[in-house]
Formats: structure tokens, sequence, C-alpha cells
């Protein structure tokens, strides 16, 4: 899934059709439990050495000092809209706040996910969702005192074990502003089947890019035949 249950379409759960069913169940078997490194690829891409991104300004110091070149100015300009600058401040810094992570499905409540989430376990999923379900990630979020550069959102899912699939994905740069922003995500398919179904560990990271993070969060969730019956 992309969203926060990543892009798990059938094509990304691979199985070799030359392996059996019970040979293939077997392996699966065989991984549970079996710990997961998180080979982040956005980690893999920084270089060994830090970085040097040069000085920071404030919103205010960035207008002062592109004042001369019009073009620059007025994308500034309508990139801020109506944003009011005597209330933004001096920082440097931008801060995203994550609002909300909400899972849409087709004939279903929304499933609005707690945010700060609580650790998870296999045996204390944080959600579970139909196989074969439609439905689409939405999610809100308010940036204060500077304007972020090149927010992403990423997600990596495992299932015993094996990542099954990494989703990158742009948002875009956006400047501070009372009002939350709200981002929806292409709608995509759960896989259906057997060996879909089951337990599945997932990490979701925001982060800008100057590589600082504004939320990391890992958790379990299940994937099941059937919806479960309320309590």
């Amino acid at each position: 899934m992309s969203a926060v249950v990543g892009s798990l379409s059938t094509k990304n759960v691979k199985f070799n059709p030359q392996v059996g069913e019970e040979e293939l169940s077997k392996s699966m078997n065989d991984r549970e439990g079996e710990e997961i490194i998180e080979d982040d690829e956005d980690d893999k891409l920084k270089p060994e050495g830090e970085v040097d991104l040069g000085p920071r300004f404030s919103i205010k110091e960035q207008l002062e000092k592109d004042k001369d070149d019009e073009s620059l100015r007025k994308w500034k300009e309508q990139l801020l809209g109506s944003v009011d600058l005597s209330a933004i401040g001096e920082s440097k810094e931008a801060e995203v706040k994550i609002q909300s992570l909400t899972i849409q499905c087709q004939g279903r409540a929304d499933l609005v996910l707690p945010l700060p989430f609580t650790k998870t376990s296999k045996s204390n999923s944080l959600f579970a969702i139909k196989e074969g379900s439609r439905y689409r990630l939405r999610f809100s979020f308010i940036v204060v005192g500077n304007i972020v550069s090149g927010l992403k959102y990423t997600n990596t899912v495992w299932k015993t074990g094996v990542r099954v699939d990494h989703t990158k994905k742009m948002l875009g740069t956006f400047s501070p502003q009372k009002d939350p922003y709200v981002y929806e995500m292409e709608e995509e398919v759960t896989p259906s089947g057997m060996f879909a179904r089951g337990s599945y560990s997932a990490r979701t990271k925001f982060v800008d890019d100057d590589g600082k993070c504004f939320l990391d969060v890992s958790y379990h969730f299940e994937i099941q035949k059937n919806w479960a019956t309320p309590s």
C-alpha cells in the first residue's frame, strides 16, 4: 500500500511459481520471529560526511535578500500567499506538525490512527484491514516558522522479516500558515489471498530536503480475510 500501509499490491508480494504451497508456507513460518533489519533506502542515499547547507534565513530575511531579483521575489510572494509576516517571527527553522493520519476505505468509516503512536507488537496491531479493500491515505499537517522545502513521505513494509514494499512520495514545498494542509494519496487495493493475510510491520517517515525528520513511527498492522466484528 502506498499510504500508511505501503504499496502492498499483489505485484509487490512476490512468490516463486516454481515453489509449492507447502514449501512456501514452511519458508514463511521459518522466518516468524526473525529480527527485522530496517534497511532504510533514504539512509543509503545520505553522504558519508556532513553536508554544509549554508546559512539559514528567516522568511523576512529571505524576502529582503531577494528584493532586487523580481522573478525570485514574486515566486516567494506567491508561495507565501496571504501569510501574515508579522505573526511568523524571525524563526530560521521550519517545523512540520503532523496532525492526523487517516485510512479511508470504501463503505467504511474513516480509520483515524492515533498520534503519537503507542508501541505495538504482532499481537497488538495498530489496525486491521480486509483483504482486497480499496483505500487511500489522507493526512493533515501544519507548517510553522519558515518555508519547508521538499517535504517527503516514505513508508516501508515488512512481512515475516522480508521487505515487501518501499514507497517514497514527494509532497512539495509549503509555507507557514495557521490552517492545516490536507494531502490525499492515490487509491490502492490491499492484496488478497492466503499468503497476503497476516501481520505486517511498517515504518513511516516525513522528511524534508535538509534531512530533517518531522515524524518517524514504527508499528504493526494486519490484513485479514474479513473486517473485524465490532465488539
